[in-house]
């Protein structure tokens, strides 16, 4: 079973979201929204994808329980199978498996207690 196919998204916690953003733009041509950067990729089977780059407030509750500063969200193939195998390995889930028009997420945590997001993109 093929479980993580790529970064999804790297979030990371700052005191001035905007102002980050726009040193990025500014220093390094990274192109930003109020996400944060969309960087185009090709999935190993040949599909386009992206990895969000995002900063975030650092009073978000966003990565909690966790108290790190960063979040790394892994794609993967098939959401539902991996999660039922990562319950069988005793791996914590922290939430529900949610759907959005752009694909499902859930949230695990690893054996130091670092929240990581799991997301299925939409076909």
């Amino acid at each position: 079973m093929q479980r993580v196919t790529g970064i999804g998204g790297i979030f990371f916690k700052c005191k001035d979201p905007e102002k980050m953003r726009q040193w990025y733009q500014t220093h390094l041509g990274i192109d930003m929204s109020p996400y944060g950067a969309k960087i185009s990729s090709q999935t190993e089977s040949g599909k386009e994808g992206y990895t969000l780059w995002t900063p975030f407030p650092d009073t978000t509750s966003y990565f909690g329980p966790s108290e790190q500063s960063f979040m790394i969200n892994y794609r993967v193939a098939d959401l539902e199978a991996l999660v039922a195998v990562l319950k069988e390995e005793g791996v914590s889930i922290l939430d529900e498996l949610v759907a959005h028009e752009y694909g499902k997420f859930i949230h695990i945590e690893d054996i130091e207690g670092n929240k990581i997001e799991l997301w299925e993109p939409a076909e």
